[in-house]
């Protein structure tokens, strides 16, 4: 359900705008003038704008330059007098979506929100994943459309044209050198390279020299000058994985690099300059290794200048679907395999499972899966996921903690979920004839598929 915060004067105006949306199927926020609904901005998420140009407090240009800084892909329409159309197409210039005139037709309204709630959802779902970053830079597509995902998005925006350090949090899996990628891709220092080093994946004694290069002669083996990663990322941006697993020794070293911008190679006692963005990430409680003393606490602090936290896949469920089809696609073009759909069961198990390896177990079960799959069809037994497996990923979302009787509810919800489907597609979508097999009414199948959203799942008619 999308937000609407209509701001709106006159009392009947406003009051009619919100019956009219809300009859439509919208959650509205009302503010009487441009002070309120500045305030409303940040108190609920919105996905659209619609406010009157001449208000008391704050006028409409206020507003609108209040809700591009809070977030830029939030569409604005605005509401004009008649007569005063220039102002209308001066606040477009400025950022609004679109404006009416008034009276206007409430027709023509629902059709211009729902345009650009469309527009909107359209963008904020392509940023960081437009063909033309991904032709012209290899940057990997982010998919997905979970609202976690997108504060993300809105969060990199912020931070990638400023030279800040970033640093991200996230289980194993969770596609943190995306994000890196993508901070880097849209920064001022797209030019420049993106230089990637894993400090987990590294032994200790080689990771200074990676990292900071070496002088010929400066150890055994040392027969030329060799430049650490720092500086080949010169103009650019470092990418350094797994932060919390490095040495104490270089901690102190990297503090130097963030606060001075300079580097000496092992070997060596020539300072050099270099000019790197430092963008770190973790799957570790760095807070808790500064307490426990395994990390510098000023280091902590220069590289947290900007957090960014990932959530595990099992927190942003809605983006299980778009990342299994994305990965679908992908490896059955490789595998050089038709079109392949996942079956309605399968797609469940996906959903429900709980995903300990994030976004990296999904696309190794989906690339399993399209080994596996004969026909056009990805079906349960295809991915490769035990019963037992199977079973506690359905049951994982039965309320335990609760009492009996909303046990017994969520229990039975996905029960009956997954036999209506079934019995559906031996159908072939029949309804008629599952009811009569499931003993049910026609009446009351048909609620059951509405409520648990089975139609575009189960491709019934």
């Amino acid at each position: 359900m999308d937000t609407i915060l209509v701001i709106e004067d006159k009392d009947s105006m406003r009051e009619m705008l919100k019956q009219t949306l809300e009859a439509e199927g919208y959650h509205v926020i009302p503010a009487r003038d441009g002070a309120e609904g500045i305030k409303k901005l940040s108190d609920e998420r919105i996905g659209l704008v619609l406010t009157d140009m001449k208000l008391p407090k704050k006028d409409g240009f206020e507003v609108l330059k209040a809700v591009k800084e809070e977030d830029h892909l939030l569409p604005v329409i605005v509401m004009t007098a008649y007569g005063t159309i220039e102002t209308a197409v001066k606040a477009v210039k400025q950022g609004a979506y679109d404006f009416l005139t008034k009276p206007f037709d409430t027709d023509h309204l629902l059709v211009l929100i729902k345009r650009a709630l469309d527009a909107s959802r359209i963008a904020s779902e392509n940023i960081l994943m437009k063909e033309e970053f991904g032709d012209r830079f290899g940057l990997p597509k982010i998919i997905g459309k979970s609202g976690p995902l997108q504060e993300i998005t809105s969060k990199i925006q912020k931070v990638a044209p400023t030279n800040a350090t970033v640093l991200i949090h996230g289980e194993s899996g969770t596609g943190k050198e995306l994000f890196a990628r993508a901070i880097h891709y849209l920064s001022n220092r797209k030019d420049g390279p993106f230089v990637a080093i894993n400090s987990a994946a590294i032994p200790r004694e080689l990771l200074e020299s990676e990292l900071f290069g070496y002088e010929k002669g400066a150890f055994t083996g040392a027969d030329a000058r060799k430049l650490g990663k720092l500086e080949l990322a010169d103009q650019g941006t470092v990418f350094l994985d797994e932060i919390g697993d490095m040495d104490l020794t270089l901690q102190a070293k990297l503090l130097r690099v963030l606060q001075e911008q300079v580097i000496e190679r092992v070997g060596g006692g020539k300072p050099i300059k270099i000019d790197v963005r430092v963008v770190a990430a973790t799957n570790k409680d760095i807070e808790k290794a500064v307490a426990a003393q395994l990390f510098r606490e000023d280091l902590f602090y220069r590289l947290n200048v900007f957090p960014i936290t990932i959530p595990p896949l099992r927190d942003r469920r809605e983006d299980i679907q778009p990342l299994a089809v994305h990965f679908l696609n992908k490896y059955s073009a490789e595998v050089r395999k038709g079109p392949l759909t996942i079956s309605g069961e399968a797609m469940e198990i996906l959903l429900k499972s709980t995903w300990k390896g994030n976004v990296r177990e999904l696309e190794n079960v989906v690339e399993r899966s399209v080994i596996y799959a004969d026909g056009g069809e990805i079906r349960a037994q295809d991915l490769g996921i035990s019963e037992t497996s199977i079973i506690n990923a359905l049951s994982e979302h039965v309320p335990m903690d609760g009492p009996l009787h909303e046990v017994a509810a969520a229990a039975t919800r996905i029960a009956e979920s997954r036999r209506i489907r079934q019995v559906l597609k031996q159908t072939g979508g029949n309804k008629t004839r599952a009811a009569e097999i499931l003993q049910v009414s026609y009446k009351t199948l048909l609620t059951k598929i509405k409520d648990y959203q089975l139609e575009e799942k189960s491709g019934t008619t």
